[in-house]
């Protein structure tokens, strides 16, 4: 699996930036702030900006600045989107899960932020809401290691066990 995190995705920051765009704007840039779509109207910042990927919505009433991580899980983390999209690729592929200790060696970042970078991705793969409690009128059900009911071959052990 190691051989695959040498992929240009997982190592430069440009072609993960040029990954992710294509995958969020499959149909071409659109504003997250005011939804404007007319590429006409969006201009890339190149060299004017202080970041590379940085775009510009030439809407009068928006005139924005964005990129392609506004609006997903990557937005306004210091962690490197190489490093997001390897831990991204690593949560899917493997077929039991992942550990965060495991992770955080992988990627060479600390467990305090690969410990975010996981329950950010797992909130963002979250399929419907959460489930209302199980027990009676909508309340919690509250659970032992109590063991209700006979054990087969128990009670004949017992029979025979008395003076």
């Amino acid at each position: 699996m190691t051989d695959l995190l040498k992929n240009p995705i997982f190592q430069d920051e440009t072609a993960a930036r040029e990954w992710l765009e294509i995958r969020v704007w499959a149909n071409g840039r659109v504003c997250p702030h005011c939804g404007n779509a007319d590429q006409e109207k969006i201009t890339k910042l190149e060299g004017k900006a202080h970041r590379p990927g940085v775009y510009q919505c030439n809407e009068p009433a928006c005139r924005q600045q964005f990129t392609v991580t506004v609006n997903t899980v990557f937005e306004r983390s210091k962690i490197p989107l190489t490093k997001w999209l390897a831990a991204l690729f690593l949560m899917t592929a493997s077929k039991k899960g992942i550990s965060a200790h495991q992770l955080h060696r992988m990627l060479g970042i600390s467990y305090k932020s690969t410990w975010f970078l996981m329950h950010r991705l797992r909130e963002a793969m979250r399929v419907g809401g959460l489930q209302p409690p199980m027990g009676e009128n909508g309340g919690a059900v509250e659970a032992d290691e109590t063991y209700i009911g006979r054990l087969k071959g128990v009670a004949k052990k017992r029979a025979g066990a008395g003076p």
